[in-house]
């Protein structure tokens, strides 16, 4: 999978209109001490421009391993990947993604606008245009006025905020988030979600997100996809029947209950598969 920036994927048929990630018959096994570990078996999925799409499934199922695969950061055993039409690490030459990891990952001596700036700083551009495109992605993710703070001056759920900020610093118009909220307190979980979809409607980006959550996946997806245990399987994708906008009290609602029941048993499922 090693094509330079901007070489389609070899023997791939193009992708479905409107899919800017694709998906067929993808495998990955990892080579380990104590034998194969197969980590994704037959994952087909075509991910459309500005869709939201949710991953869900117990721990060990795939789904980072398949977030890692899309950044280029791994690489597929078997099947073939595209984003935008190119290999997984075309595009990541091509910065045609921002990354959101578990921890907000910050330098602790950089000021948070300094932590923001740095892959602008690292891609060469400009003072003049790293200073408007850290003030922007700041105000985007409401920490305006906190430039010149250090990341332990921030709460975590603000350190998050920033690395968003980060990531979406060089514009990419996809964003890989990998449970960016597991280890935040429900209020402050809850409140990031509200802001998620925010941004994710000024922005108009496709974002893959990881979650072990029900909720959280229901609430913020346009598409959730359940996966099973190792070796990692999808087992349903359900387009999501909710509005856009979504206020907090919207999963109090049969809609919202509907959906969270079926990746409920879309999990239970999975467990149940015999491979």
């Amino acid at each position: 999978m090693g094509a330079g920036a901007g070489q389609a994927v070899a023997g791939q048929g193009a992708a479905p209109a409107g899919a800017v990630i694709a998906a067929r018959n993808l495998d990955l096994t990892f080579q380990t001490g104590d034998g194969p570990v197969h980590a994704l078996k037959g994952v087909s999925l075509d991910i459309r421009k500005g869709d939201f799409v949710s991953f869900i499934g117990p721990s060990g199922c795939g789904k980072t391993t398949f977030l890692r695969c899309i950044a280029g950061l791994e690489e597929p055993t078997g099947g073939s990947l595209s984003v935008n039409g190119m290999t997984p690490d075309a595009a990541r030459r091509a910065r045609a993604y921002g990354y959101v990891f578990q921890a907000a990952g910050l330098y602790p001596w950089r000021t948070i606008g300094r932590n923001v700036s740095l892959p602008l700083e690292i891609m060469g551009y400009g003072r003049a245009e790293i200073a408007e495109r850290v003030a922007r992605v700041l105000a985007l993710v409401d920490l305006a006025g906190f430039e010149k703070k250090y990341p332990w001056q921030l709460s975590g759920g603000m350190q998050q905020r920033a690395s968003i900020a980060r990531a979406l610093a060089f514009d990419a118009d996809i964003l890989l988030m990998d449970e960016p909220f597991g280890a935040l307190d429900e209020i402050v979980r809850d409140h990031l979600n509200e802001q998620l979809l925010q941004l994710w409607a000024r922005t108009d980006k496709t974002i893959c997100f990881v979650t072990h959550s029900i909720p959280e996946a229901v609430y913020l997806s346009t598409r959730i996809v359940v996966m099973s245990p190792r070796p990692g399987r999808i087992t349903d994708v359900i387009d999501s029947p909710l509005p856009r906008e979504r206020p907090l009290d919207i999963r109090d609602t049969p809609e919202f209950l509907d959906v969270a029941h079926r990746v409920r048993e879309g999990l239970r499922s999975g467990h149940a598969y015999e491979g």
